[in-house]
């Protein structure tokens, strides 16, 4: 059994014991959250649309980190122009507990 979530911009297909990295998310350490924004649910049936309004997805808090730093660089010849930029972005880390479909 699996399902396609919807949180921070991005769909996940996740199954129970999955462990993933989201957009960050207001939660700590060993909280529990919830996905409603279920796109999908595969049950030995695909269903999707609106057959999944009621379905959820339960999760706990793992841990909260930041990626690795990506470098952002821009240049325009002849001009003597270029700028170096990094960036880390922020992640909370979920395990997936269950589906409720």
């Amino acid at each position: 059994m699996y399902a396609v979530i919807a949180t921070g911009g991005k769909q996940y297909k996740v199954s129970e014991g999955d462990i993933i990295n989201v957009e960050k998310l207001a939660a700590q350490a060993g909280d529990t959250v919830t996905f409603n924004d279920v796109v999908a649910v595969n049950d030995g049936t695909m269903k999707a649309g609106a057959d999944v309004v009621n379905s959820t997805v339960t999760a706990t808090v793992v841990k909260e980190g930041r990626a690795k730093k990506i470098i952002v660089y821009r240049f325009k010849r002849k001009t003597g122009y270029h700028k170096k930029k990094g960036h880390r972005q922020s992640y909370t880390q979920v395990k997936i507990e269950k589906i409720n479909a």
